[in-house]
């Protein structure tokens, strides 16, 4: 048997595994870095997050993967070189990280890396007919593990598509796994570039069990901060805070078929983006409207989205827990319109569960590596959802 496939055998049959999650999201503001022990798979997972990191990308960095980000058009050739460099800058902070950690990196089982989305097409929102559901990430998983010299899983969405989802979101399967909790209905909000969430039925049904995005979480309120303020995105809401929101440029906002379909569904910057924006403010028949009175109008947008789409799950005479996780929970404003939004309801961070609310989307990476590796096929969703009953991940080995 070739070694690394034995090697394998004995990490998947192991008591626990020291996995490392590696999650990049459409912000671009950095690699997310989990050192995660885990125990067991399914129902069964216990986890420890030993070490976390988030590790700024350089501003060169942001440029080659914003060359190729969200664009129908693009240079080929350029796409095909970033697959295999992207891959060589995440290994380098890989290597860094562990030896801040002082782990050398032959005590790592597996490595579970996410890449960089570089489009999202899911076929509610492509106009080709013929074509299904599609995706796309890079950063060479072959070129992580060669690298590194840690078995790497990758490529997690395209199993998601070949078995009939959408190849996002992928938080349901780990959320189902790490947060239920029998007698409590919960509802895990993560608030990254686009916003979605779980639901975690208190009755453990897992039929009942469904992950959808929202619409746009900081995406748009991150370019065009950048754009217009050269800085990388609104900490503490402190230009958004200086605005009051457009009501008319709200309404036009929220003028887009995607709302009105049923869960799940996915999306991206490839629908909410600047020119969406842009086209919203003709629309709306604003001659001039300040820069800070448009950061506040797309933050409160942002809200609005997701309590509409949180209040088509919500029942009425029913208690649900909320908890937060990803960039958007340190927005104080974008906080405060949810919670006007949505009165009653207490929106609490992951912390209050014990998981470090951002390290969550990198320790989702790695539940899913070890379920590959360790567990059984997903049982989840009840086949009318498009969430497929499948384990994730594309297997490479260091040699």
């Amino acid at each position: 048997m070739n070694k690394n496939l034995n090697r394998l055998c004995k990490i998947a049959a192991a008591d626990s595994r020291l996995i490392v999650g590696l999650m990049s999201g459409t912000s671009l503001d950095g690699l997310d870095v989990a050192l995660c022990r885990f125990t067991g798979s399914g129902h069964d997972t216990r986890i420890e997050i030993l070490h976390f990191d988030t590790v700024p990308f350089t501003n060169d960095f942001k440029e080659e993967i914003r060359s190729v980000f969200s664009k129908r058009t693009v240079d080929l050739e350029k796409v095909c070189v970033l697959n295999g460099w992207v891959a060589q800058q995440h290994a380098a902070i890989i290597l860094d990280c562990l030896k801040k950690w002082k782990v050398d990196p032959s005590q790592v089982d597996l490595l579970a890396s996410h890449g960089q989305t570089i489009y999202h097409a899911p076929k509610l929102l492509h106009p080709e007919d013929r074509f299904g559901n599609a995706t796309m990430q890079i950063g060479d998983g072959d070129q992580l593990a060669v690298t590194t010299g840690i078995i790497t899983l990758s490529d997690f969405r395209q199993k998601h598509i070949a078995a009939g989802g959408e190849g996002a979101p992928l938080a349901v399967y780990g959320d189902y796994f790490i947060f239920s909790k029998k007698g409590e209905n919960r509802i895990m909000l993560n608030i990254g570039g686009i916003a979605n969430f779980t639901y975690l039925p208190g009755n453990l049904d897992a039929m009942a069990i469904f992950s959808t995005d929202t619409g746009p979480g900081n995406t748009l309120m991150d370019a065009y901060v950048q754009l217009h303020f050269q800085i990388p995105y609104d900490k503490d809401a402190a230009v958004a805070k200086q605005g009051k929101p457009n009501e008319d440029l709200l309404n036009q906002l929220l003028q887009n078929s995607f709302f009105d379909k049923g869960f799940p569904k996915t999306t991206g910057p490839e629908l909410f983006n600047l020119p969406y924006l842009e086209a919203a403010i003709v629309k709306a028949g604003i001659d001039a409207i300040s820069h800070y009175d448009v950061m506040a109008t797309i933050n409160r947008f942002s809200a609005v989205t997701i309590v509409e789409a949180l209040k088509r799950n919500l029942q009425e005479g029913v208690s649900y827990a909320i908890y937060t996780s990803g960039g958007g929970m340190h927005n104080p404003l974008l906080m405060q319109h949810l919670q006007e939004l949505l009165p009653g309801y207490t929106f609490q961070t992951t912390d209050a569960l014990e998981i470090n609310p951002d390290a969550k989307e990198a320790l989702l990476f790695a539940v899913l590596a070890n379920e590959c590796v360790a567990g059984g096929q997903t049982l989840i969703g009840n086949g009318t959802t498009d969430i497929p009953s499948v384990s994730m991940g594309k297997i490479s080995l260091p040699g």
